[in-house]
């Protein structure tokens, strides 16, 4: 496995080609990756969250995130958590998202 930190950078990088279908911004920079985590063995496990319980891609988003992280060299395998605490709030858009948004 090649260093961590490393490795987690690439699995960041690759959350932000997953865009929420209603919100133009990445998942990563929206704020929805709460936390992600490598084991020894390579295996992602991320804790994620929606923009609201009811989001229509409740379903298919937290697969599509998976899917992204498996595609990291070095990534062996990857599981997402949907969880809702704490709920997820525009303070946790980076400033880039909020920029895109226009919201500055």
């Amino acid at each position: 496995m090649s260093d961590p930190q490393i490795l987690e950078q690439a699995v960041i990088d690759a959350l932000k080609t997953v865009f929420d279908p209603e919100i133009p911004v990445n998942i990563y920079d929206l704020g929805l990756i709460y936390h992600i985590d490598i084991d020894e063995n390579a295996v992602v496990n991320i804790d994620m969250t929606l923009t609201s319980p009811g989001c229509p891609v409740a379903q298919s988003l937290p697969l599509e995130v998976a899917d992204a992280a498996r595609t990291v060299a070095g990534v062996k395998d990857a599981h997402v958590e949907l969880v809702w605490d704490p709920p997820w709030s525009m303070e946790r858009m980076s400033e880039a998202a909020k920029l895109q948004l226009g919201m500055f």
